[in-house]
């Protein structure tokens, strides 16, 4: 089964701050802010939640493909994909634009400040889903803004189920437009913060979401695991210890790989989250979104 991946391609620019953020903004001084971090590390990787959640399934063995846009500087993500063995059948080059850019500060209590710049991932929505029967699973990933709204609807129109999975996109939407996605999705994913953003501009609570047509929503909880709703129930999937916790970039791409993973092998909701909370143990313990090994075997697959 081919798991149809829509959303970025960007290179990370990811350094680490070795204090806290919190002694270094003060909250009553916040309408003058001004902040300067020193970043002692840095690292250029390639990310992107496209290529993140992609990179996670492909080591799975499942069959992602990624549907994104690259700009003028996105020949050295194609062969990165080339690589990994991952399709680029659904990839636009905007020769006008640079490829989406992260830059992240993490401190030591891994909180994260990210710079983004979008670049050719505002043209995305000139890529088009249709039906092709070799897709049978999709997730809308965070992405340009006209890309995600044109890609739930296509991918509803051509009946595949999909993960909306709105990320750090959901502040671009408002109450009526987070209804039409929920309405338009068959699972939806979000962690603690963005659960409650969900909903409060929606009016409803996780619960009475999960209790429409959704085949579930899930709210990652981080190291403590995820909250499944399915019909209104709320089941708790308990966290795995990392060995390390080395960078939390790409943790949430990771999980949603092995989330995909599950549902494609027809899997039961909580049984596809436990493998993801197992991914997403795993990636927190190397630096990147990208620079994890995963062993099928060690994982019972």
């Amino acid at each position: 089964m081919s798991v149809l991946i829509c959303g970025s391609l960007a290179f990370d620019t990811i350094t680490t701050f070795p204090g806290r953020f919190a002694q270094q903004i003060l909250p009553e001084q916040v309408h003058i802010l001004n902040v300067s971090f020193l970043v002692p590390t840095l690292r250029k990787e390639f990310g992107g939640c496209a290529g993140n959640i992609a990179y996670s399934l492909k080591q799975l063995g499942g069959e992602p493909l990624v549907m994104a846009a690259l700009g003028k500087d996105g020949d050295l993500y194609r062969n990165r994909l080339e690589q990994l063995g991952i399709s680029q059948q659904h990839l636009l080059t905007v020769e006008d634009d640079y490829t989406a850019q992260a830059i992240i500060i993490t401190d030591q209590d891994n909180n994260q400040i990210t710079a983004f710049h979008p670049g050719a991932m505002g043209q995305a929505h000139r890529l088009k889903i249709e039906a092709d029967p070799r897709i049978q699973l999709a997730i809308v990933a965070p992405d340009g803004r006209d890309a995600m709204v044109q890609h739930a609807q296509q991918l509803h129109d051509a009946q595949i189920p999909f993960i909306f999975d709105p990320g750090q996109g959901l502040p671009m939407f408002d109450g009526e437009e987070l209804k039409r996605f929920v309405s338009q999705a068959t699972w939806v994913a979000v962690n603690d913060y963005e659960a409650k953003l969900l909903a409060d501009r929606t009016g409803s609570s996780l619960e009475a979401l999960s209790t429409s047509h959704l085949k579930g929503l899930i709210e990652t909880l981080g190291a403590d695991g995820c909250n499944v709703y399915i019909q209104g129930v709320k089941t708790h999937v308990p966290g795995v210890k990392a060995a390390a916790v080395v960078d939390p970039t790409g943790c949430g791409d990771a999980f949603r790989g092995g989330l995909l993973y599950g549902l494609s092998q027809g899997w039961d909701l909580v049984k596809a989250v436990a493998l993801a909370n197992q991914i997403g143990a795993i990636k927190i313990a190397a630096a990147g979104p990208q620079n994890y090994t995963l062993d099928r075997a060690a994982l019972g697959l």
